[in-house]
């Protein structure tokens, strides 16, 4: 029966939420890590500490269940109904989820569930709708042969996931792996592992075959790591830290010459013009901003506006600053909750002492809330006059905090822009359309989007330029191409 959240907090509150491996389908619990919450630093319950054993005996699992065909070679239309089934059943415990996320993450409720849960459904519901409407070609030969390219699920998957959207990251990998028809090995962070426990739980419920979904939790430079450098996995699927991402290219020239997808930092602009209309750019600007506390690697963290019009544009946004709270998660009127982790929370703070340090501009917020929960708690905090040689300008904070910039030309605004090493997002504000062409082409981002924040959605592909992703991307049919070998097959008529 599915969960209600007060179910859900009231199980946190007594310590008796759990995640460990699902490994052929069993159980079995080994040695735990305690699982805090960043809501208050108290135990919600354990994880199960996965070692490298743990990774080979999933991985042989996998690659057992792949051979024999068992998913890999089910026929498309079942795999797709089996999918559907399990959105179904996740729609069913989507309450549940939110609540597991919300405990786990310190995300807000109102988020976990109008924004994360719904996307983590579609996203699924269209990799299923996908799985039987994919085509090969026929190569445009002559009378004397047949030239057919096929696509063919690659093998075995390992997906590395992220702490910030633990649910919808989980969809975003293993959907399109698994409509793919490969066997998948999943491992959430540590931080974060008990929505990805209960949703692979669910995938078994309803028709996922044990052995093609199987879940390994730990520690990354355990779990991780083996997976990283495990020879008979074919492709790891990452998204974390460009500083984690370089490993695990590193893991595969040390191993099988795995394909590796990544999808790593950002510090993607927000570029103002002054012909925009800046009461509708505002709410864009501040989800941009601060949305999930700005943990997110598409978090619109530099504002880069244009002179004439940066004091309009900063009245505004202190004005519906008021509008966001800072509290526990749980309440549903609270927009900006905990930071994740003590760790996490010391890199952030430490950003607010160098912008003070700098000498930049304090315009709004600059607060903790030590008194709240954990402590781990930064109200949305706004800097002007940040030059491009400020930290606060070239590094990820993953916090709430937005660095502003001033400009006078669209060049110097392409220059500001483009002056990171990431490149993942970008959005773009101005009436002019040719302006919002010209810009959308020079900015180098993987997702650049015009008079609104948006990363896209499903249809469309998620990643980035530079520093901020390789080898692939997340969302859209470009997806299903990381999870898949190219063949070509060649009959020679005679």
């Amino acid at each position: 029966m599915p969960q209600t959240k007060e179910q859900i907090f009231a199980q946190a509150r007594a310590a008796k939420l759990w995640a460990g491996h699902l490994i052929g389908g069993h159980d079995a619990p080994g040695a735990v890590l305690d699982n805090t919450t960043p809501i208050d630093n108290s135990s919600i319950g354990s994880i199960e500490a996965g070692t490298a054993a743990d990774v080979d005996r999933a991985v042989q699992v996998a690659r057992a269940s792949f051979e024999s065909g068992e998913w890999s070679q089910r026929p498309p239309a079942e795999r797709k109904r089996v999918m559907l089934a399990w959105a179904d059943l996740m729609a069913a415990h989507a309450e549940e989820l939110a609540a597991l996320d919300c405990v786990d993450a310190g995300k807000p409720i109102t988020e976990c569930l109008n924004t994360d849960l719904p996307a983590t459904l579609d996203t699924f519901r269209w990799y299923a709708e996908a799985i039987d409407k994919c085509y090969g070609r026929v190569a445009p030969t002559g009378p004397q042969a047949l030239g057919l390219i096929v696509k063919e699920p690659i093998g075995v998957v390992g997906a590395v996931l992220p702490w910030n959207f633990p649910a919808q990251m989980y969809a975003w990998k293993v959907a399109p792996a698994l409509a793919a028809g490969n066997s998948v090995i999943v491992k959430p962070a540590e931080l974060t592992s008990l929505s990805a426990y209960r949703m692979t739980e669910l995938a078994h419920e309803a028709g996922v075959p044990a052995a093609a979904l199987q879940l390994v939790t730990g520690l990354g430079e355990e779990v991780g790591r083996a997976i990283g450098l495990h020879p008979d996995i074919d492709v790891v699927s990452f998204t974390g830290s460009t500083e984690v991402g370089r490993l695990f290219l590193r893991y595969s020239a040390d191993s099988n010459l795995k394909e590796i997808v990544l999808e790593c930092g950002g510090k993607s602009p927000q570029v103002i013009f002054d012909d925009a209309d800046l009461d509708a750019a505002v709410d864009h600007v501040l989800a941009a901003a601060f949305w999930n506390m700005g943990e997110n690697c598409s978090c619109g963290s530099r504002l880069i506006v244009q002179s004439g019009v940066k004091a309009a544009l900063l009245q505004r946004l202190q004005a519906r600053l008021a509008d966001w709270k800072v509290g526990l998660p749980t309440d549903e009127a609270v927009q900006i909750g905990p930071l994740v982790e003590k760790a996490h929370f010391d890199k952030v703070h430490g950003f607010l002492q160098s912008a003070a340090s700098e000498g930049l501009r304090l315009v709004h917020g600059g607060r903790v809330h030590a008194d709240l929960g954990s402590g781990w708690y930064v109200e949305p905090t706004i800097f002007d006059e940040v030059h491009p040689g400020s930290r606060l300008f070239q590094e990820e904070v993953f916090g709430p905090i937005l660095a502003i910039t001033g400009f006078d030309t669209e060049a110097q605004a392409i220059a500001l822009a483009n002056d990171s090493q990431y490149g993942l997002a970008a959005s773009l504000y101005t009436r002019d359309v040719f302006r919002a062409q010209r810009m959308a082409r020079a900015i180098k981002a993987g997702t650049v989007s015009i008079n609104g924040f948006s990363e896209g959605d499903i249809t469309t592909p998620f990643g980035g330029y530079k520093q901020s992703g390789f080898g692939g991307r997340d969302n859209g049919l470009e997806a299903l191409d990381q999870y898949q070998q190219t063949k070509t097959i060649w009959y020679v008529n005679e």
